[in-house]
């Protein structure tokens, strides 16, 4: 009987150790050997475990971050070069007339001189035996000369800029189109890089997929408290400013809202998505990538910091959450998952930002 239950327990043991094992491409469990395979046969693909596939599965929704936020900033300057390019155009049109108007001004003055045989009124007075006449016609002579001056220099300044904003506009024609060009390349990267993650998730089982997520949470879990246990927070003890307290209470009422990248709200956000946002809610617009965000916004010690601040994650600064107080951030996680609440020493910290110093 002992050795009937020790076999049992054998059996169920290995059953679990093949639910927690994968193969490399495929994650069905493979058909046995046919009799006709020779002893030389191709080896089968080496199996992977759930957590080799949980970090692939990582790496590939961690470069899809990185090339959500190089999607997002050229979609930011193209916004910005749009603006500029509206400028110049309303720019050149308005100085399109102001030619038009002032070359109707410098042909009417000639017409006159014409006229006249080639003298101004002014010049004319000047003949004169009045002696007031005379002084008159100095002085229109003069105001004549200065404003026939300033016609012609007007006309050549306003020619002048015209040719600039022409110039101006093209240049940035070409940063619009080159960063439209930067916007289809990265789209292409994310797209085919959460294609890729997703087509490994479905190739699991639907438990195997309730595991990942346990495995996920595990590892944030793991993280958290080897943050915690560094004795991180316990200096951070600081309160939310007014602004930081506004921010707070927009990024932590769109918990729930699915995470889509490029996306701002307001039914669902990217991680920069929703820290951009929050502040833009709360009275201080910040730039609006994880990058741009670490680049631009004052550098804080994380023992300084306070609620409303940002954490920025990962080397390449590709993450970004609000710290909330108490260890905690809200944040907008990856595809797949929905903005929501985690410990701030969950994933590598890279360091933190205050928009409101």
């Amino acid at each position: 009987m002992n050795r009937r239950h020790c076999a049992a327990a054998a059996i169920t043991l290995v059953c679990a150790l093949a639910v927690l094992t994968v193969p490399t491409q495929a994650f069905a469990t493979p058909a046995p050997p046919s009799p006709s395979h020779s002893p030389t046969a191709p080896a089968a693909p080496q199996r992977k475990s759930l957590e080799e596939v949980r970090k692939e599965i990582d790496a590939l929704y961690r470069k899809a971050g990185t090339a959500t936020d190089a999607y997002n900033l050229a979609e930011e300057r193209a916004k910005k070069q749009s603006g500029e390019i509206v400028k110049l155009a309303q720019a050149i049109v308005a100085g399109q007339a102001k030619i038009a108007d002032l070359k109707s001004r410098a042909g009417a003055q000639a017409r006159e001189q014409y006229r006249t045989g080639g003298l101004p009124p002014g010049a004319q007075m000047m003949l004169s035996d009045d002696p007031r006449m005379f002084m008159d016609g100095v002085n229109r002579v003069w105001q004549g000369q200065q404003a026939a001056k300033g016609v012609l220099g007007e006309l050549t300044r306003t020619q002048e800029d015209l040719e600039t904003y022409t110039k101006d506009a093209s240049s940035n024609w070409k940063k619009l189109e080159a960063n439209r060009l930067k916007q289809a390349k990265a789209k292409k990267r994310i797209n085919g890089q959460i294609a890729a993650a997703k087509k490994l998730e479905s190739q699991l089982e639907k438990e195997d997929r309730a595991r990942l997520l346990k495995l996920e949470q595990e590892a944030e879990y793991e993280a958290q408290t080897a943050w915690l246990g560094s004795g991180a927070l316990k200096e951070i003890n600081r309160e939310a400013s007014a602004h930081g307290k506004k921010a707070v209470a927009f990024a932590t009422a769109q918990i729930g809202k699915p995470y889509v990248w490029g996306a701002e709200g307001p039914g669902s956000y990217d991680c920069s998505g929703l820290t951009s946002q929050a502040w833009a809610a709360a009275g201080r617009p910040i730039p609006r990538t994880s990058q741009e965000q670490w680049r631009q916004l004052p550098h804080i010690a994380v023992k300084d910091m306070r609620p409303g601040d940002l954490i920025i994650y990962h080397s390449d600064a590709s993450h970004v959450g609000m710290y909330i107080g108490d260890g905690a951030i809200v944040h907008a996680p990856r595809p797949g998952r929905n903005v929501t609440l985690a410990g701030a020493g969950s994933m590598e910290i890279l360091g933190v930002v205050r928009p409101d110093r």
